[in-house]
């Protein structure tokens, strides 16, 4: 499936959307299949979730269910049993092979009010310039250092800068990045550390950042939806 964090809903932590998706999966009388053992758990696996305050158009799961159902309905069922601002958008039968497989790239808007384009287009370029740039995050296992340059893909200020803000006259700069999926993963926030590092780029107020998609990155650029292989009108079977 894929499913949508919009407006307000975005600041949703991934373990509070898991445990909305659950309450949602019992509402919708949705048949989910468990794990086995002492303590069943129902199986959903969910592959590459945005950060905390991130919007995104393209997050994705998987789910096992006991019985056949249709995909459409299966959709429409989930999308009205949770909140407006989490959203499923398309169900499709699973086929062969991981999730999770299929997704080596994002791709980010990064809007970021009151920030000249030009500005934001001339710390691009140096960030593109350098051959590494070393950001510092607090990671579960302490504070890390680590590049952010080696696993952005494309990076540039989009001609859309401004529209955003337009109505209130201050300008704001729109980020267009790819980046690839690596370890420790490269996160927008990362990339806009490395702004600030190669060009002291401050955005005065924080950034709005949204996901627009994720999947494999071919060697033009383009970023391949995960669900492409196994759109067809059938019927989701337990898996």
């Amino acid at each position: 499936m894929r499913y949508a964090k919009r407006g307000p809903l975005r600041f949703t932590s991934h373990r509070d959307f898991a445990r909305a998706f659950e309450r949602a999966l019992r509402r919708a009388g949705v048949p989910i299949a468990f794990s086995q053992g002492f303590t069943p758990h129902p199986k959903i696996s969910y592959a590459s979730a945005a950060p905390t305050g991130v919007g995104s158009e393209a997050e994705y799961l998987e789910i096992g269910l006991q019985a056949e159902v249709d995909p459409e309905q299966l959709r429409l069922a989930l999308d009205a049993a949770l909140s407006p601002g989490l959203d499923v958008l398309e169900a499709v039968v699973a086929g062969e092979g991981s999730l999770a497989d299929r997704i080596d790239a994002s791709h980010w808007r990064l809007e970021l009010p009151s920030v000249d384009p030009a500005v934001a287009s001339a710390a691009v370029k140096a960030f593109l310039d350098a051959e590494e740039v070393q950001v510092e995050r607090m990671t579960k296992q302490g504070r890390r250092t680590f590049d952010a340059r080696q696993a952005v893909n494309f990076v540039a200020v989009t001609e859309q800068s401004a529209l955003p803000s337009e109505a209130d006259g201050t300008p704001c700069a729109i980020i267009d990045l790819v980046v690839r999926l690596v370890t420790p993963a490269v996160r927008p926030d990362d990339v806009l550390s490395g702004l600030r590092v190669v060009a002291g780029l401050e955005p005065p107020v924080p950034p709005r950042v949204t996901r627009l998609a994720q999947g494999t990155l071919t060697a033009q650029g383009e970023i391949v939806d995960p669900l492409d292989a196994d759109r067809e009108d059938a019927a989701i079977g337990g898996r």
